[in-house]
This record gives structure tokens, sequence and C-alpha cells, in this order.
């Protein structure tokens, strides 16, 4: 009768002293407000104590002089003294949700919701992590496939580099340098790692333990492996180890953060991964890195729904995109859900703005596993796809140290390390730029779906993509070319469409030319042509033009065919409409080919739900290049979907309005 009195006192004890984790939401910052940022220099004095240099620098140089916001002060301090008074544990501070994570026990959870300056209280979930793909051996699978001779002996990381063309970028003598990259993971045991022991690490924090050693250091931690994930991704990303394994972006500058409680559920806890976000962008990150996927909660928790992957829902995603509108390019992996019953991508891969990166194999076939989009409210995801099977990393705890594996885990650095590369070799670029060329220099952007994106990610194709730096009231066009090219280089121009040219000259790597004053908010089109050392002259593209609006920084490929006479194409076409984002009126090419005899054409606009919103053509047409105007007078502004449907071709691209 004792015994059974005392586990009922017990049970009765561990109930009520139980706490769980919560989000408490502030009402406000004080006296701090929107309208006092923007007029008091204290204010603004008290946002810039929170960020470094180099964060301030990278801000300056994505968002201009007005480069704080409200969500950058920090939280009212007489808030979170009067909930330490009470004995809660505040666990994480995060300025841009104006809140705070803490435990909270029964009566801790009613004192909280009593207080006026208290907005609202959320239970933080644990959330279920990816695991990686089912793992591989087999080393002959990566074997390189040229018999090029590089400045840098790859080993067997020479297929994922060779896949994606890095081997090439190095030969400039592009590895990253300048460029730091935040990685978020379940830890880092990166002494141990012959790979990555000599890596830039210039900062490290543990969002688990609340310390700043993210390797294993318990016995129970270092008996289960629990930094090993962290660990491989870093040295994809990182790693330096000659004849062994190379990453792309060797030579910049690494912060980790431990975001993951790697125990036998596997959970993460969405505070954490927002916490070291704020972190990193404090330090002065360029690029962030996570292989993060998060799509359920842990037993007994409601789970997310598809309905949630809507860019804005989840913890994750809204700190992704926070740190988006901050400067910083962000890289999350699609997840391993393809063979699933949820299929779709994964918080933060829902993210508007971030770059989710699926998997394929060493022929650029799409891994099984890789998850696909869409996104719920309808964009297109992945954005871009890298190689994520039979993926060469290091594990020094590992009998064998070096191993391969698969997963969208390990996609998602060699992508990091590309768009490392990019920003090294431009420092001028926005993340929105790097984001842009990226996806247009992808191998799939005349076509994107929702299995690759935009397609195969490449280093040197995104290196030689032009782009343009504003200075001022100028801009200059800034051009890479592809070093196996044979080129005078005293006769490269810029052509405009209408064949008025300008030389350019070259610095280091790089081919400038000053625009001239163009017209504001006008389109304009142009092609590069040079003369090879026999003199023959060359034009790239090689049918086509590049497309840029004066007074923005951004040039389309998804590119305007050129009009050489009436000759009928070879192909079917879907133009990507221009300009795009567009009001009020956008224009969308298509094209049949010859060897289509008369046909009938539907061209129609949808939008997310698949409702049809307009019929641009819709008749019997002949084998040639066509033009239609789309008007969006009277449709809210929103994301639209157009198809070109004719006999059994099909094609669908996206456009947007903004009103």
């Amino acid at each position: 009768m004792k015994k059974i009195i005392f586990v009922i006192l017990i049970m009765t004890f561990s109930l009520s002293s139980a706490q769980n984790k919560y989000m408490i939401y502030f009402s406000d910052k004080g006296d701090l407000s929107k309208e006092t940022l923007s007029k008091s220099l204290e204010k603004n004095n008290l946002a810039k104590q929170l960020l470094s240099k180099k964060s301030i620098e990278r801000r300056k140089k994505n968002l201009g002089e007005n480069y704080l916001t409200f969500e950058d002060l920090p939280l009212e301090t007489k808030y979170v003294s009067n909930l330490s008074e009470k004995g809660i544990k505040i666990v994480n501070k995060l300025k841009w949700f104006n809140a705070v994570s803490a435990y909270l026990n029964d009566e801790q959870l009613e004192y909280v919701k009593s207080q006026k300056f208290v907005k609202k209280i959320e239970v933080i979930q644990k959330l279920k992590r990816q695991l990686p793909a089912k793992q591989e051996t087999g080393l002959d699978k990566n074997l390189s496939k040229t018999t090029k001779t590089y400045t840098y002996n790859y080993g067997n990381s020479i297929t994922q580099n060779e896949l994606s063309d890095i081997p090439a970028v190095h030969d400039m003598g592009i590895t990253g340098e300048g460029i730091r990259i935040g990685v978020l993971d379940s830890g880092f045991d990166w002494n141990d790692a012959v790979s990555i022991n000599n890596s830039n690490i210039i900062a490290e924090h543990d969002f688990v333990e609340n310390d700043n050693i993210t390797e294993d250091q318990t016995t129970a931690e270092i008996n289960e492996n629990r930094d090993f994930h962290g660990t491989a991704v870093l040295s994809i990303l990182s790693g330096f180890s000659d004849g062994n394994l190379i990453g792309p972006a060797f030579n910049s500058n690494f912060v980790l953060a431990k975001t993951e409680d790697v125990t036998e559920e596997v959970n993460s806890e969405e505070d954490n991964y927002a916490a070291a976000l704020e972190w990193m962008d404090s330090i002065g990150v360029d690029i962030t890195t996570s292989s993060l996927g998060y799509s359920e909660f842990d037993a007994n928790q409601t789970s997310y729904t598809y309905a949630d992957m809507d860019g804005k829902t989840t913890i994750v995603t809204q700190a992704a995109e926070f740190a988006f509108s901050r400067g910083i390019v962000v890289i999350t992996s699609a997840g391993n859900e393809g063979n699933y019953a949820w299929r779709y991508i994964t918080a933060p891969g829902d993210g508007f703005n971030t770059i989710t990166i699926g998997a394929v194999t060493s022929d650029n076939i799409l891994a099984s596993f890789s998850s696909r989009g869409p996104t719920y409210d309808g964009r297109i995801k992945p954005e871009i796809v890298a190689q994520g099977v039979s993926v060469y990393y290091e594990s020094p705890a590992s009998k064998t140290p070096f191993l391969n594996g698969n997963g969208t885990s390990y996609s998602a650095p060699i992508s990091a390390g590309i768009a490392g590369l990019l920003l090294s070799a431009y420092p001028h670029l926005t993340n929105k730029q790097v984001r842009a060329i990226l996806l247009e220099s992808a191998d799939r952007n005349d076509s994107p779906d929702n299995d690759y994106g935009y397609g195969l990610v490449s280093a040197l194709k995104a290196i030689t993509y032009p782009n343009l730096m504003k200075n001022g009231t100028t801009y200059t066009l800034n051009k890479i070319f592809d070093p196996a090219l044979d080129i005078n280089e005293s006769t490269v121009e810029m052509v405009f469409a209408d064949e008025t040219s300008q030389m350019m000259n070259k610095t280091d790597n790089v081919f400038k030319t000053d625009l001239p004053a163009l017209t504001e908010n006008e389109n304009y089109q142009f092609y590069f042509r040079y003369k090879d050392s026999q003199g023959t002259v060359h034009r790239e593209p090689n049918t086509q033009n590049y497309n840029f609006n004066y007074g923005k920084v951004y040039i389309d490929l998804i590119l305007t065919e050129v009009t050489t006479g009436n000759e009928i194409p070879d192909n079917y076409y879907l133009s990507q409409n221009y300009p795009n984002p567009f009001n009020p009126v956008t224009k969308i090419d298509y094209a049949i080919p010859a060897k289509s005899s008369k046909s009938f054409v539907s061209l129609k606009v949808y939008d997310i739900l698949g409702t049809e919103i307009k019929t641009l053509v819709s008749e019997i047409k002949s084998p040639g290049k066509y033009s239609v105007n789309f008007s969006a007078d009277g449709i809210s502004s929103g994301i639209y979907f157009y198809q070109l449907h004719v006999g059994d071709f099909t094609q669908t691209r996206k456009l947007t309005i903004l009103k």
C-alpha cells in the first residue's frame, strides 16, 4: 500500500513540476518603436551596438544607409528582468521576434499570461530533423570523368567538384577568400578532422548547451558520435586535404552553430535555429547553410501540414527570411522526403528567398529521396540541385575517416561553397544578385520544375555570368570569361542590340566597362563580342541577348531570342515574361518549330490554385516566332502561372504581378 502511495506522490509531483519550453512574445520594445528608430540617434546606436563592423558593412552593401529596422532593436530589459526575477529560465533572446524562449512550469505559465507586456505565448515544438539518406560505399563512384589536370588533387572528392565545375574556378585562383559562411548543424569535430583542422574557424557556439564548444564533450555524446553530421557537412564545404578531399570554399572563414540536440529521437528546437541566425548576422556572415529539414513534430504533438509550407508559418522559415532581409545569402537542404508520404520540401526550405537545394547523382539524375516542390502557395522548389548521392566527406570518429553518403544535407554545402566562390570573385554583389545568378546560370533555367528547380548549379557558369555594380548613379558591367576560351583580350566588346558597342578592359580576371547614361526603367539587350587568336569573331551568347532594366542591377539569362530574319525555329519555345515582376503589362514570346504543321495553340494564365485567369492565345498557328502582351489590369498582385500547349508539347512558367 505504501509503495502505491509513493508512486502516486512521485507522479503527482512530476506532473506539477514539469516544464515545457515556450516562446514568449512581448507586446513592444518599451518606448522603442519604428518611428523613434528613424528619428533617434540614441535608438540607432542601441541597435548598432549589437552588430559587428562586418555586419554593418554587409547590411550597407545590400540595404543602403537605412540598414536598421525595428526588429534590430534590443529587447526591453525590464521585461526580461521581470521574468528572470520570478525564477524563469530564459534560454534564447530573439530580438527579431521580440520574444524570449523559456522553460515554464504551470505556475510560471499562469504568471506570464497575466503580464500586460506579454503579447502571446506559444509552445516551442521539438521537430524531427531529416536523417541523411542511406549511405553508400564504393569509392569507384568518385572517379574523375575527365582527363584534365587541375591545380589541386581532389582525390575521391573529384566527382562532386567536377559535376559543378568547381576545379575550373579554383584554377582561376578563386577559392572563397574574404567570405564568411555560417554553418548550422548538430556539432563539429573539426579539430580532429585532417581536412578541416586548418579551416578558418572564426567563431563557434553551442546553442543546446550554451557554450562555445561545438564538438562532442560528454562520454554519451562521444559514444553516440553526435557531431558526425555537422563534421561531414563542414568537410564537404571547407575541407582541404590534397589527394583526399577538397571543398569548394576552402579559403573562406567559417562560423559554426550547434543547434540540434541529436539524441535518440533526433530532435531540434526552432528557437535555437533562430537564435543562431541572429548571432551569425551580428558577426557579419555573408552566407548561411543548414542541413535541417523540419516537416513533423515529435510524437504526441501536432505535426506541420503541407499547408504550413507557405514561406511564413514556421519559426525557422521566418528566421531564414529575416536573415535574407538583412543581406545574407540563405541556403538550406530540400529534405530527404522524396520516397515518403510527405514528399515535399521541408522548412525552412519553403522560404520565399531561401535557396533550397535538391540532390542529384554524379550523372545529374534526380535522387529519388530528394524532396520536391512546389511550396503550398505554388512557388517552384527546390531552386537548384547539386550532387547528393555518394558524396565524399570526412568523419574522424569512423574507422575509415573518409566515407561516401547520400542526402540533400550533402548537396547544400556544395551549393553554399559555390555561393562563396561567387561572392569572393565579385564582393560587390548583393545577396539578391547572388541568388538570381545561381538560378539564372543553372542548367534548366529555361524550363524550371519542382524536381530540379532551375537545375544543376555550376561554379563556372555562375562566375562567368555577367553582373552589374552600382557606383553612385552609374553602373559598371563585369564579366569573367571561361579561361578555356581562346580570346584576344584586346578585342572584347559589349554590344547593344542596336549594334552600338564599347570596349571592355581587363583587371585581374574581370573584364569591365562603364555603362553609358541610359533611360531609367527602360529595358536593354546586349551581348559580348570578341576575336580569337586567329581573328575569328565570336559572340556570347551564341544566338540570344542578355537583358537588363536600367536602374536595376539584375541581368536576365532567361534570354530574349535574337531576330535574324524570318527563319523558322528548330524547337518549341516559351520565354520567361519580361519584365518580371511587372505592372501593368508584360511580354511573352513563344515559338512553334518547323517540324510542326499548323497547330492549335493555347496560351493561358492561371492562379496558384489552378484557376484560369486569362486566355492569351486560342487559335491555329503556323510554325514561327510569336509575341503576346499580357495586361494585369483588374488582376491582383501575386504569383501566377502561364502555360503554352501546342499538340503534345506543354510548358509552364511563373510570373509575378506587383502593384
